[in-house]
């Protein structure tokens, strides 16, 4: 079965992260390692401040008005901050945007490079050495593995972070979204979608 397969890049996904995550929260705070209203107040940051929602609210944006699409293309770090967010750590943002000619798919071939505040911490299987190297030999498979199925027609271009660059990629609007507000919008996007291992309208 592909989930079994060592090289499928969700084979390296916790089967319940939330329950792992509050599981070690549990082990730290009783060994009295971590103080539980200074992790509050970190888990807090990281709903509010940074994460995929806030991706999600750029790309709904970028969907809604054309006008912004068009910045957000030419200067993404620009255009980001005019929502007020800091889509940065130093490093140039770089919005690519996925057409019916061309589906974009994001990796960083050398570490784990990922744009944090816009897409929040990244997922495990972003960060091993199957999903970095195959991703650029087999773009096709691992997205098939990930349930993505693209046309024949359809190429795909795989980005390569770097400490310098980090992209985000603008996954296509689904079809019948026409009549949704932004809010309704960002809700089709999924974290996924902005790596391109995913398409927009899926479940989160």
């Amino acid at each position: 079965m592909p989930h079994d397969h060592p090289d499928h890049p969700h084979s390296l996904l916790p089967s319940d992260p939330a329950l792992r995550v509050k599981a070690l929260e549990t082990i730290l705070v009783r060994k009295g390692l971590v103080d539980p209203a200074a992790m509050d107040e970190i888990l807090d940051t990281y709903e509010r401040k940074v994460g995929p929602h806030l991706g999600a609210k750029v790309v709904a944006r970028a969907w809604s008005d054309p006008a912004f699409r068009d910045r957000l293309l030419a200067d993404a770090t620009a255009a980001i901050a005019e929502l007020g967010i800091s889509g940065r750590q130093g490093e140039h943002v770089v919005a690519v945007e996925n057409t019916p000619d061309t589906h974009n798919m994001v990796v960083c071939t050398l570490c784990s490079c990922y744009p944090w505040p816009l897409l929040g911490i990244p997922p495990a299987w972003y960060k091993s050495d199957a999903y970095r190297a195959r991703a650029v030999r087999e773009p096709r498979k691992v997205l098939a593995e990930f349930g993505v199925s693209l046309p024949d027609g359809q190429k795909v271009r795989v980005w390569d972070s770097t400490a310098e660059v980090r992209y985000l990629v603008v996954p296509m609007r689904p079809e019948g979204s026409e009549g949704l507000d932004e809010a309704a919008l960002s809700d089709l996007v999924s974290r996924d979608s902005m790596i391109g291992t995913g398409l927009a309208g899926a479940s989160k």
